[in-house]
């Protein structure tokens, strides 16, 4: 039983590579991010239960994210080489000098040359000195969420995989909403016809509905 339990966790462990590397450069170490979401993995296959009739990489998905971003609101486990901090405090007092002496912000290439390093080093040293970013920043906006950008290309394989289990969640008639809305690409009025509502009725429960999703993607 052990021996198949360890191969089916080796056999996903593709899922943790694609949520951990939607958090790539973002202040905490792969090797951090990888090790959070094999806990994720861990747990999910402790708790996962064939007879709710879900494939495992949609209910495995969301709780890989969820131990990963639990990094971020802890604070995360950054490892910041003892040079690269160096560097960093190094950068920061040249681009302070140059910003009193010039009037205007350095450039990349400018800061580069004057601490005699690459451009890339100087970028990484920047970064050190930003403040991490928060999942549960509140903004105007976002409603006390703040979206992460990342350029990796399985993003939205992951996504996929959230948005499903999220949509399996809901009521059926809250589960036909959002499928006339966004997947049939009816409009409200339209919509409202089919389900027996008024315009004003479907707009507001899609509102709400996208405001729990967002918070479910971001649990």
């Amino acid at each position: 039983m052990n021996n198949y339990k360890d191969s089916f966790i080796e056999e996903n462990l593709g899922l943790v590579h694609l949520c951990a590397n939607r958090f790539r450069g973002r202040g905490i170490d792969y090797e951090d991010l990888y090790g959070a979401g094999c806990i994720g993995l861990l747990k999910a296959a402790k708790g996962f239960d064939e007879e709710r009739g879900v494939k495992f990489s949609t209910y495995a998905v969301p709780v890989i994210l969820g131990e990963i971003k639990r990094l971020f609101r802890d604070g995360g486990s950054i490892k910041v080489s003892r040079s690269t901090k160096e560097l960093s405090m190094k950068v920061s007092r040249t681009r302070e000098s140059f910003l009193l002496n010039k009037g205007r912000e350095p450039t990349v290439s400018e800061l580069a040359n004057a601490v005699n390093c690459s451009e890339d080093a100087v970028v990484e040293a920047l970064n050190v000195s930003l403040p991490p970013i928060s999942l549960t920043e509140t903004t105007d906006d976002t409603m006390g969420e703040m979206a992460i950008p990342v350029d990796a290309p399985d993003i939205e394989i992951a996504d996929m995989l959230s948005l499903k289990q999220i949509m399996h969640e809901l009521d059926s008639d809250d589960r036909k909403l959002i499928y006339l809305r966004y997947f049939n690409n009816k409009t409200q009025t339209e919509t409202a016809k089919e389900l027996d509502m008024t315009q004003v009725q479907v707009s507001r429960r899609e509102k709400k509905l996208l405001y729990q999703m967002r918070c479910a993607l971001l649990e």
